[in-house]
């Protein structure tokens, strides 16, 4: 089994997930929840999955397994991961999302969800340790799986009544909305919840073909793609997901995107909440935010997670979570628009985005303007692929643990004053510039962030950095 958990949920090659792997690690979760009295034989256990080719397959996988468990599987089929949890949850029951988020095609993944929401790394431990007790490897089954009730409908209306009922049916009136649709799962739910809100809603390349879209690390062809739409059809904003719709993806009425935690501290704004919980790889001006406490995490929403857990625990008020990459946790009742919203506490697309758009119709001001208002550090993110997560891995490790090593490497670009090791190595030159060097969770890549004084400059600091770092391991 060379599938792992990563910053969100079980990853790996397609053929490392249904050699038996997707069977033993369901019923090592679903054993976990009976362990810990969460669930019993005969609960029901929602599945859905997105829109990868090899998702189905690793679905009917996850059903035989719920059933060798005796539980009642329920299927929910293509939908956004944060549709499947908030049903899952309504009905009291545990949930699991088939879905490699933004990661290559050749490759998929399991997320987990308690009745109450996201599992955390403890959980993680437990499923990991039933899973390695399963010894059977047979995994082919004589399920029926046109038998298997199948709740997709009622929980896609569901998400979508969530927002819909939030704002009057010509809030966006007037709005030019178009929605990249590429082959996010939650692309139709986006056009729908639009529409209803009055927005004249452009559908923008949809693909019956999974296109990986990584909304921290927006690609240059997505990135001439968004100015291209935004001036041929003159919109006021592009809406977008990840492959499972629980991360965002927003741009202006210049095609230019919004980075993912900009995006986040927006919408806490307008939500006015008392606490964020955010990882270190966020810009670190939201440290600086008045009148809210700032909770820094490893990268991952199961990190992001405890740290909401420790501040509701503190009974610290109104408390909201969210990443680089733009997914938002709600993990407080929150009131929004003429209605509330009840915590959903796993990374959601649609709140962040429509609370940004809602503030800048509050507030009559374009996208970009209510961006700059916030004068936050400029930020920029770059990856390696294809980069072994154990070189990549023993690379930092070397600059972590050598001041020689640190300091040589970083010559070319500043003197280091300071390191921060939360989640990789985070340095702060003389220059006031910041490199945040961490091999990815989810995918064998090498991510790099950095903040600068221009976006320009930002820019050129990650192509600098990216390619010291392919001449250090000779790549």
């Amino acid at each position: 089994m060379a599938a792992k958990f990563g910053t969100s949920g079980l990853r790996g090659l397609v053929e490392e997930i249904t050699d038996g792997t997707c069977d033993k690690y369901v019923r090592g979760y679903l054993r976990h929840l009976k362990n810990q009295n969460i669930a019993k034989e005969g609960s029901k256990v929602f599945i859905g999955y997105d829109l990868r080719a090899s998702s189905p397959l690793i679905c009917e996988q996850t059903i035989a397994a719920a059933i060798k468990e005796n539980f009642i599987p329920i299927n929910c089929a293509d939908l956004p991961t944060p549709a499947l949890a908030l049903y899952a949850m309504h009905n009291h029951s545990a949930s699991i999302m088939i879905t490699g988020s933004h990661i290559p095609a050749d490759r998929n993944g399991i997320k987990f969800y308690r009745p109450d929401g996201e599992i955390d790394k403890s959980d993680e431990q437990e499923i990991q340790k039933y899973a390695g007790e399963i010894s059977e490897e047979n995994i082919a089954s004589d399920v029926d799986f046109d038998q298997v009730p199948n709740e997709r409908a009622e929980a896609v209306e569901q998400f979508s009544e969530r927002y819909k009922s939030l704002f009057s049916s010509s809030f966006f009136h007037g709005k030019r909305i178009g929605i990249y649709e590429h082959s996010s799962v939650a692309r139709d739910i986006l056009k729908d919840v639009f529409e209803a809100f009055g927005a004249n809603v452009f559908s923008l390349d949809r693909s019956e073909t999974f296109i990986p879209v990584d909304t921290e690390a927006v690609s240059d062809d997505t990135v001439k793609n968004l100015k291209a739409w935004t001036e041929e059809y003159q919109l006021d904003a592009i809406l977008s997901t990840d492959g499972d719709g629980d991360r965002p993806l927003l741009s202006d009425e210049n095609g230019n995107y919004i980075k993912g935690d900009i995006l986040g501290l927006i919408a806490s704004k307008y939500l006015n909440v008392d606490v964020i919980a955010t990882p270190i790889s966020s810009n670190s001006g939201i440290q600086n935010s008045p009148n809210t406490e700032v909770y820094l995490t490893r990268v991952g929403s199961p990190y992001v997670i405890a740290a909401i857990n420790e501040a509701l625990d503190k009974d610290s008020g109104r408390v909201v979570g969210f990443e680089a990459n733009g997914g938002f946790l709600l993990a407080s009742k929150s009131n929004m628009g003429h209605g509330t919203l009840q915590p959903l506490p796993t990374r959601d697309c649609v709140l962040p985005m429509l609370a940004v758009l809602a503030m800048s119709i509050d507030q009559n001001l374009p996208l970009s303007k209510l961006v700059t208002s916030y004068e936050m550090p400029i930020t920029h993110a770059g990856r390696i692929q294809e980069f072994p997560t154990e070189i990549s891995s023993t690379f930092v490790a070397e600059l972590t643990n050598s001041t020689e090593k640190r300091d040589e490497f970083f010559a070319p670009f500043g003197s280091v004053q300071d390191i921060n090791i939360i989640d990789g190595l985070r340095v702060t030159l003389d220059n006031g510039e910041i490199v945040h060097l961490r091999p990815s969770g989810n995918a064998p890549e090498m991510r790099c962030y950095v903040e600068a004084e221009s976006i320009a400059a930002a820019e050129e600091l990650v192509s600098k950095v990216v390619s010291a770092i392919k001449v250090y391991n000779s790549i």
